[in-house]
């Protein structure tokens, strides 16, 4: 019976691993795993972690030599492990790769369907009394032009829901998918896609190559008043340039699922202190930003996929079996 620590423990994740597996003994701690937190990992075979756990050079080499062999990932990103650590540690790291694409891709278009038709601010209003139309026009999806960015699973999801809108769609990726070109997409350059978009979909992994793929070069070439969202890592996102692209009334709005210093702050509630972080207290000021906690994973069905995939991913570890969930430098061949 594998022991296995979870950390950043919310309480959907003891709802959801709580009492489904008799072949595992799970213990739960909310704190996040780091490295004044890992000695809580001595003991167990395993840790379970999410996207804000730092599974650093440092922790890996903690968890080895409390013969902690096996990191699983409660989600597909894997940008918060050092690779080339585990490997040299033999601590092996399994995720959780696609649990629900159309989950985060409806959120995206969530996100861009509340700005695009204001529906946040009716919401308010008419709670108030006010039942004016006053300052809520909107603007249709239909006939717009939409860029994304990675065409991955995620990427598919939102493109399909995007056609169904009767947008136009053009994509960059460095691997395009003839499926969506089937669909009627356009391939463009990155460039490109910045300079047609109407509203520009962020759907692509967190790489040394992708870190702050939207900064202060890269916002001077998109499409004047064009609307950026970012549903995938916070990190792809130069906050500080986003800020004075939209002081300077060229980028039109903004909507983000995630957000670069995000650790600090989401899955918490701070509706009692002060939030510290100036950054983000600027965003929330701007009448054209919508900002979601990271909640694009979270539905019943995306839930119930990474509490199965986990405890799949747990089996194969104990039974020393490869898993195709599993990600290395051997395997991506990029440490």
């Amino acid at each position: 019976m594998a022991k296995i620590a979870f950390f950043s423990t919310q309480s959907y994740d003891r709802r959801f691993f709580e009492n489904v597996s008799e072949q595992h003994q799970f213990e739960f701690f909310e704190t996040r795993l780091k490295k004044n937190t890992v000695k809580l990992a001595n003991g167990f075979d395993g840790v379970c972690v999410f996207v804000n756990d730092r599974v650093n050079r440092e922790v890996l080499k903690a968890l080895s030599e409390m013969d902690v062999k096996l990191v699983a990932l409660r989600c597909a990103g894997f940008n918060n492990v050092d690779l080339k650590a585990a490997e040299e540690h033999g601590v092996r790291v399994m995720r959780v790769p696609a649990y629900s694409p159309e989950a985060v891709a409806e959120h995206a278009m969530a996100l861009i369907m509340t700005l695009a038709r204001k529906t946040h601010k009716a919401y308010n209003r008419v709670r108030e009394g006010n039942f004016s139309l006053d300052k809520l026009t909107g603007f249709n999806i239909h006939g717009r032009t939409i860029g994304v960015v990675g065409t991955g699973k995620i990427g598919q999801a939102f493109i399909r829901i995007a056609r169904g809108f009767g947008a136009r769609v053009i994509a960059y990726d460095k691997y395009p998918v003839k499926e969506m070109e089937k669909l009627g997409v356009e391939y463009l350059s990155f460039d490109e896609v910045l300079a047609n978009s109407d509203i520009l979909s962020l759907h692509c992994p967190l790489t040394p190559d992708t870190k702050h793929l939207i900064n202060s070069a890269s916002l001077e070439k998109i499409k004047k008043g064009a609307m950026l969202v970012n549903t995938s890592r916070g990190k792809l996102v130069d906050t500080a340039a986003v800020i004075e692209s939209l002081k300077n009334d060229h980028l039109g709005s903004l909507a983000i699922d995630v957000y670069e210093e995000e650790e600090k702050l989401f899955f918490r509630d701070l509706s009692e202190l002060i939030i510290r972080d100036d950054t983000i207290a600027r965003l929330m000021l701007f009448p054209n930003v919508l900002i979601t906690a990271h909640q694009g994973f979270f539905t019943n069905e995306s839930l119930q996929e990474i509490t199965r995939t986990t405890l799949q991913n747990f089996e194969d570890f104990e039974q020393g079996r490869e898993s195709e969930n599993e990600v290395s430098c051997k395997l991506l061949k990029n440490c």
